[in-house]
């Protein structure tokens, strides 16, 4: 049995600063851009993209560093390893983390590439279409991971958009070994099915080996990830695989399923969707919440609910409004 740890949870994710823009959707079309979706581009894109933009306003986010900003805002306590550069931007992201209460000692890279940023266009009907240049995020060496932190975690949440880039990758399934060492619970979020077009078969494995206490995934990445379009096949195949699936279903709702016990609850309800951008990442943050307040299954997922329906309503992925009265509120 683990001992009783300092944080309830440690991620690991990029260090991003999100530049966010109203678009419409000829822009969308003229970009030859899929709504909804993310991409990885490069530098000179980035410049280019970001020029053809409109006023835009920059904020610090990462998806799972917008998950523990949620979390650190709930009251848990979290940390957080992720790589920026000793730039402005990495200044600002490193302000806006430690500023939450989340703990966040990575070293910054004094030389070679900047900060990442994602491009956000927000079409009007709130959905967000991103375009990300990874920067220095996707260099995080395995020196960077900080095996004590990790150790001394109840639970080592991964981001899946962090699978992509060789380095980080390893430094990730370093710190599997270390959690699971410590004897400490693995979470991992699928991210996009983009990911998991070039590294199913990598998930599948850690999946099937059991290295993996949860898996969050949305209903694309879902039936991606089991290689069917039936939303009940996919779930069918994968719940058995893990010992804890949480997956989101936008507007109609989320389940888990836990020892063979499905739980389902709806979204809540929303007069105007204004930005989806973050919506995964904070419903995470309240799921993870709860569990780490020991909840049952059904509450974790209405926190979960609850703070994606705050996120959505405002824009941008870091919490405008106090979520743990939100909480409350619904659940007392």
């Amino acid at each position: 049995m683990a001992a009783t740890a300092r944080f309830d949870v440690v991620a690991i994710g990029n260090a991003i600063v999100d530049v966010l823009a109203r678009a419409d959707d000829a822009l969308i079309e003229a970009e030859g851009l899929t709504k909804g979706s993310m991409r990885l581009i490069d530098g000179a894109e980035a410049e280019r993209l970001y020029a053809a933009m409109g006023p835009a306003i920059e904020m610090s986010g990462g998806s799972a560093a917008n998950t523990l900003a949620g979390m650190a805002a709930l009251g848990e306590r979290c940390a957080f390893i992720g790589q920026v550069a000793d730039d402005q931007l990495g200044a600002v992201f490193t302000h806006d983390l430690r500023a939450l209460g989340v703990a966040y000692e990575t070293p910054a890279l004094k030389e070679g590439a900047p900060t990442a940023r994602c491009l956000i266009l927000v079409t009007p009907d709130g959905q967000r279409t991103m375009n990300t240049f990874l920067g220095a995020s996707h260099l995080l060496d395995q020196a960077m991971i900080d095996e004590a932190w990790i150790a001394d975690a109840e639970i080592l949440y991964l981001e899946g958009y962090l699978w992509d880039p060789p380095l980080s990758r390893a430094a990730m399934r370093r710190a599997i070994d270390v959690a699971r060492a410590a004897g400490r619970k693995v979470a991992f979020t699928l991210s996009d099915a983009f990911i998991i077009e070039r590294h199913g078969p990598d998930f599948r494995a850690l999946i099937a080996e059991g290295l993996f206490d949860i898996l969050f995934a949305n209903e694309v990445e879902i039936r991606a990830l089991a290689e069917t379009q039936d939303f009940e096949a996919a779930v069918a195949r994968i719940a058995p695989q893990v010992p804890l699936l949480v997956v989101t279903r936008g507007s109609h709702g989320a389940l888990a399923i836990q020892g063979g016990v499905r739980t389902e609850v709806p979204a809540e309800p929303i007069e105007t969707v204004v930005d989806t951008t973050g919506a995964g990442d904070l419903f995470a943050a309240g799921f993870l919440s709860g569990l780490a307040e020991g909840r049952p299954i059904a509450d974790c997922l209405t926190m979960g609910a609850v703070c994606a329906r705050e996120i959505i309503a405002q824009v941008g992925p870091r919490a405008q409004t106090d979520l743990k009265a939100k909480v409350a509120a619904r659940l007392g």
